[in-house]
């Protein structure tokens, strides 16, 4: 087997209200305050906090680190936890993550204040959170960040499977919103025309590009594993969802291309509502920049990105 060159690692940020239900202890901050907040998550510090809406994605991601251990020992991700908590409160968060094994060692602890500017002094290339003031800041400050969305059933993804599933939408969120702007503007007839006319012209990256190039340095490592052993089944799966249709589908497919962004599987919609694909593909994760096409989506843990004049 090849040995992989220096890999960069993959680091992603997250808040605990992302990786754990902190439904109860924010009731508390809100009602109450926070001394009240301070002594519920004392009083409650051996209590194990239920998982989050991202807990199954950083679950699964982590797991990566096992599977390539040969080709990069020093492990190919690290999650970092970046929190609003003070550290004394914080203990509870750190106890839930030693109970379900989550190889988390680092974080940050605001006391209240945003964590966002410590995205970039993390190199993280990821931030969740259920904070939608801490994305925005994020976002907007030029940081790649998306709010975590709870579905109406709080199914977790069941861990059953070996495969990661990551689902993407284009506009707004792999790619910037310049044709999104022409379409409200303009409208259908104008959108199309622009977009066949620059067809072979790359959008420019959207908040999340960066995220989705680093997935696809890891789906590199496993073409060195598949010259290794033809028995091995791929660990990763990266999939598009988008409401592009043709003919506007071939500058998406230019634009990935000249990324170097290979996708595994794609559905231009149209018109189709989004819904029925992702809950019929059961992603760990889906990031989209508008919150209708999540909305109503049952199962599958949704992230929204509040990025463009749209928001």
């Amino acid at each position: 087997m090849k040995k992989a060159k220096k890999f960069e690692k993959l680091i992603i940020a997250i808040a605990s209200s992302a990786l754990f239900d902190l439904s109860d202890s924010d009731k508390v901050f809100k009602e109450k305050g926070a001394v009240a907040y301070r002594k519920f998550q004392n009083k409650n510090l051996d209590k194990i906090l239920k998982e989050g809406i991202a807990f199954p994605f950083i679950k699964r991601i982590l797991k990566l680190n096992s599977v390539f251990k040969k080709e990069v020992p020093s492990g190919v991700v690290e999650v970092v936890l970046l929190s609003r908590n003070s550290h004394e409160t914080g203990l509870r968060v750190f106890k839930s993550i030693q109970h379900y094994k989550l190889d988390i060692q680092k974080a940050g602890f605001f006391s209240g204040e945003s964590p966002y500017r410590y995205i970039e002094a993390f190199n993280a290339s990821l931030f969740l959170s259920a904070n939608f003031q801490d994305v925005k800041l994020a976002v907007d400050g030029g940081y790649p960040a998306g709010m975590v969305l709870r579905d109406e059933t709080d199914r977790i993804v069941g861990d059953e499977e070996k495969e990661l599933r990551i689902a993407f939408d284009f506009d707004g969120v792999l790619a910037d919103d310049e044709s999104e702007k022409i379409y409200r503007g303009k409208g259908l007839k104008k959108y199309q025309k622009s977009e066949i006319k620059k067809s072979y012209k790359p959008l420019k990256p959207g908040p999340l590009q960066d995220f989705a190039k680093k997935i696809v340095e890891l789906r590199k490592l496993e073409s060195l594993k598949l010259e290794g052993s033809k028995r091995y089944k791929r660990a990763i799966k990266i999939i598009l969802v988008t409401a592009r249709s043709a003919p506007a589908h071939e500058r998406a497919i230019h634009t990935l291309e000249s990324w170097g962004i290979d996708i595994d599987q794609s559905f231009f919609l149209g018109t189709t509502k989004k819904k029925n694909i992702l809950e019929t593909l059961n992603p760990h994760i889906y990031f989209d920049d508008q919150k209708k096409n999540i909305n109503g989506v049952n199962n599958v843990p949704s992230v929204f990105v509040p990025f463009g004049d749209t928001n």
